[in-house]
């Protein structure tokens, strides 16, 4: 009788307190507290760069951070050289929920969401630092918040620099381009910008550029210095006009169908580390970039800086025009940040 009252006391503790007891008539203990009782994710983050590039060792510090900060419960495997995709498939696999995390350029969101066209537009930011003013303002906050209405989640922004020319004839102002045939992705705002400029657009997938140089096919491409240096476009052509006709961040992001899955204190957990990867991956990136730029000159490449880009701007306007009236409320609020 003794022994029934004994074990009905035990189980009056157990389900009075909600917890879990070792034995009774000795001391209760508690189930294990904290993030032993937290779900553990393994989690993909797609890169289409190599291993050693600046957005990939963002990413790196991003799932480093989470690892760290959720003690090994969350853990971010970063998968780069395009191991899972491009990057308009590792999107689309984004939305899906069939892969976790990518790092995406903003030039391929557009397709996704409207928004991020607006950095496709020519010379309508002054520097890297107008364009972070912008990032970090309210209104380059939204636009990463607007990217839940295409099934995912913006966490943060990383950089990238800026694209100008490299030709094989030297280019000092945009009339010299006129004639040239100059490679340019697929993007009807490129080949507007060209048009305007009065130079051949031709779009042809990036692994064709080199080929295309040496032979003649064109006359030239564009993109930033160290992409200029990976690809060994420097060995075809060797003068590179300082025009920085575009500044394309970067976007860090995860799919929606798996942020919603997680717990509040997850979610806030993810976009703090990811909001604190970006002063090193913007370290990286400045790093890279000098780098980049020192072995162009030792290698012979003739660098010509752009010092007023004025004339550069009036011979684009026609693209802005065009194009600019679809992004009026942006272009209004990075125009407001100039300095």
């Amino acid at each position: 009788m003794k022994s029934k009252k004994w074990l009905a006391a035990c189980l009056a503790v157990v389900l009075g307190a909600g917890v879990v007891v070792s034995g009774c008539g000795g001391a209760k203990k508690d189930a294990p507290a904290g993030d032993a009782q937290k779900p553990k994710y393994t989690f993909r983050l797609a890169e289409a760069h190599p291993s050693d590039y600046p957005t990939t060792l963002g990413d790196k510090k991003f799932a480093e951070l989470v690892n760290e900060r959720s003690k090994g419960r969350i853990q971010i495997k970063v998968f780069d050289s395009a191991q899972l995709g491009d990057e308009k498939s590792v999107v689309q696999q984004i939305q899906m929920g069939s892969l976790e995390f990518t790092r995406v350029s903003t030039g391929n969101l557009a397709e996704f969401n409207k928004a991020f066209g607006v950095y496709s537009l020519p010379y309508i930011f002054n520097d890297d630092a107008h364009v972070w003013r912008y990032l970090d303002s309210e209104s380059g906050k939204q636009m990463l918040a607007s990217l839940d209405k295409s099934k995912m989640v913006g966490l943060a922004y990383y950089s990238s620099g800026s694209r100008s020319f490299y030709t094989k004839n030297p280019v000092k102002s945009p009339d010299d381009l006129k004639g040239m045939k100059i490679r340019v992705i697929q993007n009807a705002i490129n080949i507007d910008l060209m048009k305007a400029f009065g130079a051949s657009a031709t779009p042809m997938a990036y692994g064709e550029v080199f080929s295309a140089l040496q032979t003649g096919v064109i006359d030239g491409a564009e993109n930033n210095a160290p992409s200029y240096l990976t690809a060994s476009h420097n060995q075809a052509v060797k003068n590179y006009v300082l025009d920085s006709h575009q500044r394309v961040p970067e976007v860090l992001m995860m799919s929606k169908l798996a942020w919603d899955k997680l717990s509040e204190e997850d979610r806030a957990l993810i976009k703090q580390a990811a909001q604190d990867s970006v002063p090193y991956q913007k370290e990286q990136w400045n790093k890279f970039e000098k780098d980049a730029m020192d072995k162009l000159i030792k290698s012979g490449v003739v660098v010509t800086e752009v010092k007023d880009v004025k004339p550069w701007q009036n011979a684009a306007k026609p693209v802005i025009d065009k194009y600019g009236v679809d992004f009026k409320a942006e272009l209004e609020a990075i125009q407001k940040l100039a300095k």
